[in-house]
């Protein structure tokens, strides 16, 4: 299922990747006005901290940055349940695990 605004070019876009077999033809498209705006809420973080970079020199340079700053919030949201908030150590140590970023 795809969750979507009410943007009149989703539905046709979404047929276009059906027939292009990009997708598979069970999947839902859901048009909810607001539906999407918690998603957007959390990529204004993302978004504030790139802006000033004024963009990103490689797709690998841009890669690692956003992962870092994902795997960032996901721990100051407290969805990573083996770290504290403020334990800096064991945060480097989780981005390095698991995204394979150097701190």
């Amino acid at each position: 299922m795809i969750n979507v605004d009410k943007n009149v070019a989703y539905p046709a876009a979404l047929d276009t990747l059906k027939k292009e077999e990009t997708i598979a033809e069970e999947t839902e498209l859901r048009q909810v006005k607001y539906l999407n705006n918690t998603i957007e809420q959390d990529h204004r973080t993302i978004k504030r901290i790139t802006r000033p970079m004024m963009g990103f020199k490689s797709f690998n340079s841009a890669r690692k940055t956003l992962r870092g700053i994902e795997a960032m919030n996901m721990i100051r949201k407290g969805q990573v349940k083996a770290i504290k908030q403020g334990d800096s150590i064991s945060q480097a140590k989780f981005i390095e695990a698991i995204f394979g970023i150097a701190a």
